[in-house]
């Protein structure tokens, strides 16, 4: 890259640090837009950056202010409520960091903490009990209606355009009809797991779990979060479980630390193309769901993915005990966006949860409501 790109550069970054939701094509186009026009001016430089990162209506003085703070003044403007830690999102296509939702330290629980504490895990091998999963999963997902079509020899509309063409290779004879019907396709599986320090001792069940379900679907998609958030999906779809859990150990640097859930999630859903990948997809969160302190980030990220996701899943090995409720602040509050809450402690009860994923079920609040 030519070194007087590099301010334009970090101009959409800085911006994607202030919560602008900018996809890299966005940038692509940015710099693509200031090479064609020139530039002969800053005035150039600002009209290439409002046709190309499109700020939304309401902040557009935010992102005027940027502007002239970024390119005019000594430095980029504070953002609100920033401190000296931010939510980092490893990508493993590309193997970056994007520093991205500027987050802050909370305190309150015993299990859990808000501090980063980075460091490195080694996963022991053991027998492939996750092999019937594996080949049960790709038919056990619920399915949808594709936009593409099939041929088929009934129940389907008539393929008019071959039908014709039919026709006209017989010389006007009428033959049978030709039908097509839309294809069924299985939904995406979005897993999402929690790595911090209070969920130590299920980590790695965890992460064989996430191994057999990308080899098993064809849509998976895993992401880890503690105190960042890490997308492993590449290196758990090599087929040799020991290679592929080196590769996804070494891709994380924030095993066995802090948590951060509300503000992982919310940096998860700012990325476009993360957040695409939760879109009509059955997500399961893998976590005790302990979060610290001010649980509004928590509950704002879980009423989005909702409505993103057909079906929200949460996994908690907490509920594996008889006297578990959801009682914390944080449970309650997400309780009613979510569609299954249930025992996460085992392997098998996983496992038996996602392949019966397909089947409807009585939402989470509905079930909760009658325990006393």
């Amino acid at each position: 890259m030519p070194r007087a790109a590099a301010p334009l550069l970090g101009f959409a970054r800085l911006l994607r640090r202030c919560g602008f939701a900018i996809a890299p094509q966005q940038i692509s186009s940015f710099m693509q837009a200031i090479t064609l026009l020139g530039p002969r001016s800053m005035a150039d430089i600002r009209e290439a950056a409002l046709a190309t990162l499109a700020p939304s209506p309401d902040r557009r003085d935010e992102f005027e202010t940027h502007f002239r703070s970024y390119f005019y003044g000594n430095g980029a403007p504070a953002i609100e409520g920033e401190s000296d830690e931010e939510t980092r999102i490893k990508d493993d296509r590309g193997m970056r960091e994007e520093e991205n939702q500027t987050t802050r330290q909370e305190k309150g629980g015993e299990l859990s903490s808000a501090i980063e504490q980075l460091s490195s895990r080694d996963f022991q091998l053991d027998s492939d009990s996750l092999a019937p999963f594996r080949r049960k999963l790709a038919s056990a997902l619920p399915a949808r209606r594709s936009f593409r079509t099939i041929r088929t020899r009934s129940r389907g509309t008539l393929d008019l355009r071959r039908s014709l063409s039919e026709i006209v290779s017989a010389d006007g004879d009428i033959p049978s009809p030709l039908l097509r019907r839309r294809q069924t396709i299985p939904r995406k599986l979005l897993l999402l797991i929690d790595v911090s320090g209070s969920m130590k001792l299920h980590t790695a069940d965890y992460l064989r779990l996430a191994h057999a379900a990308v080899q098993g679907a064809g849509r998976a998609e895993v992401f880890t979060f503690g105190t960042r958030l890490t997308r492993i999906t590449s290196a758990l779809r090599i087929r040799d479980r020991g290679q592929a859990l080196a590769r996804a150990a070494a891709q994380v640097d924030d095993w066995d630390g802090g948590t951060r859930m509300g503000p992982t999630l919310l940096a998860f859903l700012s990325v476009p193309r993360f957040s695409a990948f939760a879109r009509g997809a059955a997500v399961v969160i893998l976590s005790d769901a302990l979060e610290r302190g001010d649980h509004a980030e928590l509950e704002t990220a879980m009423r989005r993915l909702s409505a993103r996701a057909f079906r929200l899943s949460l996994a908690t090995p907490l509920a594996g005990d008889p006297r578990f409720r959801p009682a914390t602040a944080a449970l309650r509050a997400v309780l009613p966006v979510l569609d299954d809450l249930f025992d996460g402690s085992s392997v098998k009860s996983l496992t038996d949860f996602i392949l019966s994923l397909a089947r409807p079920a009585p939402a989470a609040a509905a079930i909760w409501k009658g325990v006393s």
